[in-house]
């Protein structure tokens, strides 16, 4: 049997490498990867501590955070590509689309 140990681990260095990429990458749609990760890293936790304590909280959890990840993707894709229409560019630095 693994220690939950091995898993809070791998979802802190997933949960890292998300930050860092949301701080650091320009590309919108890497952003949005970033963040996808992020809740990912997030969902491990639950499924660890839900599989590690013997009650299924955190599984029924993990749903309602895929659900809000899903809803987040198709709004965050409908955003790219309308500024991707307007812009001609997906990177974040030539959004100025809400500035007076």
């Amino acid at each position: 049997m693994i220690p939950i140990s091995h898993y809070l681990i791998l979802s802190a260095v997933m949960f890292t490498i998300g930050c860092a990429g949301v701080l650091t990458r320009r590309n919108a749609i890497i952003i949005f990867m970033c963040i996808e990760l992020m809740l990912n890293s997030v969902n491990l936790t639950f499924v660890a501590f839900s599989a590690y304590l013997g009650d299924s909280a955190g599984q029924i959890i993990v749903f309602f955070v895929m659900a809000v990840a899903a809803a987040e993707a198709a709004v965050g894709l409908a955003i790219v590509l309308a500024l991707f229409r307007n812009k001609k560019s997906v990177d974040i630095n030539d959004v100025n689309i809400l500035k007076w």
